[in-house]
């Protein structure tokens, strides 16, 4: 090891899934609002850490796609760093096993456990409110993994709303390709004026992705994989795309669909989350 680095921490970053996804307006700056509902999955990247002592910050190992200067985790530290005036370093090891471009919060996620594990690692001692108000400028994602509830989120994302989901195991299919979410998201015939629903009126199952359509016709691919799901179950696509899912009551039954699928199909069977794994790191 470095004899710069000193401590170090492993954490796992979860996948979410939007159970349902609606674009019920838009901002005049050009940010949509929605509505949606966040499940965590026990599907996850993993990262180290090492504590610096000579104050950089650095993510070790190459990733194929995701260069340094565009990791969400760099991004993050510094950040933090910045914000709460510290002198501390840190070491980035991403052991990557969430899809790019996915719609599972890879990306999301990662800068969120980041937030995290560093606000312990440097002793920081910030609060969970004040860590997901410094998430926000990372991603409209990231909050809700800090928030580290399953969670109604409304306004770009950010509005949580903290709610129970029943067990369930998920069939996760991800359709090897990134989606564009900025050309999802401009695209001319995107629905944007869903009516809007009270965190009372759904369930686990209710609503759509009002992204899906837009996706499928740009991303064929995605919609053949929707296409042989909803064979075996009721199925959506989770946020921008490309990765569908579909919901069972037990591991067996949601591990026979997937053994199942055809020839070529990548994707992971998870277990629905309560809380995210470092739920009990903040206050």
């Amino acid at each position: 090891m470095d004899a710069s680095c000193e401590q170090a921490l492993v954490c796992p970053a979860p996948a979410k899934l939007n159970l349902f996804l609606h674009i019920v307006g838009r901002r005049a700056d050009g940010y949509h609002l929605l509505q949606t509902l966040f499940r965590f999955v026990d599907h996850a990247d993993t990262l180290t850490f090492r504590v610096r002592t000579d104050g950089r910050i650095e993510r070790s190992g190459d990733l194929p796609g995701l260069p340094p200067q565009q990791d969400l985790t760099v991004r993050a530290a510094r950040l933090l760093r910045e914000a709460s005036a510290t002198h501390a370093g840190v070491t980035i090891v991403l052991d990557k096993h969430l899809p790019l471009g996915g719609g599972v919060g890879g990306g999301s996620s990662d800068a969120a456990t980041t937030l995290i594990a560093l606000n312990r690692l440097w002793g920081l001692k910030w609060t969970r409110s004040r860590l997901q108000e410094l998430a926000l400028q990372l991603g409209a994602d990231v909050p809700v993994f800090v928030f580290g509830r399953n969670a109604f989120a409304e306004g770009v994302g950010e509005r949580l709303h903290a709610v129970e989901l029943p067990p369930a195991w998920y069939v996760v299919l991800a359709p090897q390709l990134a989606v564009s979410t900025a050309e999802v998201f401009s695209d001319p015939d995107l629905t944007r004026d869903s009516t809007p629903i009270r965190i009372a009126s759904f369930s686990a199952g209710a609503g759509r992705n009002d992204l899906e359509a837009v996706v499928c016709r740009r991303y064929p691919v995605v919609a053949r994989h929707l296409e042989w799901l909803r064979q075996h179950a009721p199925a959506a696509m989770t946020g921008s795309g490309a990765c569908v899912f579909a919901a069972f009551d037990s591991e067996s039954a949601a591990l026979d669909v997937f053994q199942r699928r055809p020839q070529g199909m990548q994707g992971f069977v998870a277990r629905g989350l309560d809380r995210h794994p470092l739920w009990e790191w903040l206050e």
